[in-house]
């Protein structure tokens, strides 16, 4: 599955948003989208899902206009975990990762045997399978996102569309989770607020700053202490973990900037 966004642009009350971006995830790729908060990652991600339609612009899933195909079909070929839950009414947790099944089921067709070992086999993967009759609701925000994550893998689709998807996870979740997604084998495009979980994850990155499109390439090319500085105005030391080969960033606060520079005063000396 390929996805292919053209020169979007996305306006609410009057004010631009989004500025004529363009962007391409080809087919298998894990795709990155970082920069600041408010920078348009989510909103950018709600045009490609259907949630805002762009003001202008084109959007293509393998060749054919993402707005014109129907919802059903869309989500057969796209799933999506979002930031915030947009579960209304309490269901089961089972029930909640049963509803990636509805895209491939006819009006008012029952859950089959195959859509009850999918979905288990889901709960299974993000380690929630002892949780399968508890109330949605009762969760811990952790634990919710797990399940929404299960919910997209029943889905079945070969486009994933991820809005911050370690939100609210611990560290062993957040890799359990991250782990999961690359393995799949599918095309992912997520947004994501860490930087040394994009630099180990993703396979290309997308820079967004106020709107606009400020860089795109390998992780190795984007995450320099020069470009970090620029977008997210802060300092870093970036080096190669000797484990993992991936870029490994390290925040340094304006305390600690300052700390340095006496330091280095003091060593220097008259």
């Amino acid at each position: 599955m390929k996805l292919v966004a053209s020169d979007i642009t996305v306006s609410l009350t009057n004010k631009r948003i989004i500025h004529d971006i363009g962007m391409e995830v080809k087919e298998g790729e894990f795709v990155g989208l970082i920069g600041p908060n408010g920078s348009g990652k989510s909103t950018l991600l709600k045009s490609i899902y259907r949630v805002m339609k762009p003001t202008a612009g084109w959007i293509g899933l393998d060749g054919d206009d993402l707005y014109k195909l129907s919802p059903k079909e869309s989500a057969r070929r796209m799933s999506v975990v979002r930031q915030e839950s947009s579960v209304e009414f309490d269901f089961s947790v089972q029930e909640i990762v049963m509803m990636g099944r509805s895209p491939h089921k006819k009006t008012f067709q029952l859950d089959s045997v195959e859509d009850k070992d999918i979905s288990d086999k889901a709960l299974a993967r993000v380690d929630m399978s002892d949780y399968a009759e508890r109330s949605f609701f009762s969760l811990s925000g952790g634990e919710k996102q797990r399940v929404l994550i299960a919910r997209a893998l029943a889905q079945q689709a070969d486009f994933l569309v991820l809005d911050e998807p370690t939100n609210h996870l611990d560290v062993r979740y957040q890799l359990q989770v991250m782990d999961i997604v690359r393995q799949l084998g599918i095309t992912v495009l997520s947004a994501l607020h860490d930087l040394n979980i994009a630099a180990m994850y993703c396979d290309r990155l997308y820079v967004l700053k106020e709107g606009h499109l400020v860089a795109s390439g390998s992780p190795d090319e984007m995450l320099t202490s020069d470009l970090i500085r620029e977008v997210f105005g802060v300092e870093t030391d970036v080096s190669v973990h000797p484990i993992t080969g991936k870029k490994q960033i390290y925040f340094i606060s304006t305390a600690f900037q300052a700390k340095g520079i006496r330091t280095a005063e003091v060593s220097s000396g008259p």
